[in-house]
């Protein structure tokens, strides 16, 4: 979505270029499209979020955070762009070592989307990491009775889901 009020020739194209050379593994000169458009677009939730995912591709978890930042500050963003933000700049953050901040963005992310098995799973690295191991294993156990196709997960599905719910728990 472009940002109220921006109406300059070429965006569109451009973002779309970026992002194609993004999904063709062209990073680098992504990245670089991207920086430019996200100085001239700075409201743009849209451009931030994909100068974001450009430099996290990138491995430059650092240099995505204000742009996942940006991309969320504000609205602009599709539902699934929103979903891929959240994610996103949780993940980055577990990986820059910031569990309170990443806990704190998965979890408004599982609020949003709650049905997201990826961003539950990624809240659970990040419980783990801040010492909610507990947390962090109710939720992988819920998700796991949850989603699995697994024959012997299904068949013990109830005893898994009452013991995510109290894992201290004994007959």
């Amino acid at each position: 979505m472009r940002a109220e009020g921006d109406s300059s020739p070429g965006r569109d194209e451009r973002l779309a270029e970026a992002v194609g050379l993004r999904e063709r593994g062209e990073h680098e000169r992504a990245r670089s499209l991207l920086v430019r458009l996200a100085g001239e677009h700075p409201g743009d939730a849209e451009v931030a979020y994909q100068t974001a995912w450009a430099h996290d591709v990138l491995g430059l978890e650092a240099e995505a955070v204000p742009f996942y930042e940006r991309s969320l500050a504000g609205p602009g963003l599709s539902p699934e762009d929103r979903r891929g933000a959240l994610l996103g700049l949780g993940s980055t953050y577990r990986v820059l070592g910031r569990y309170a901040e990443a806990v704190e963005t998965l979890r408004r992310g599982v609020e949003e989307f709650p049905q997201d098995g990826a961003l539950r799973a990624f809240l659970a690295m990040a419980l783990h990491n801040a010492g909610g191991h507990g947390e962090a294993m109710r939720l992988l156990l819920g998700l796991l009775a949850a989603t699995s196709d697994d024959e012997g997960v299904r068949r013990y599905r109830r005893a898994i889901e009452f013991y995510a719910a109290d894992l201290d728990a004994t007959v």
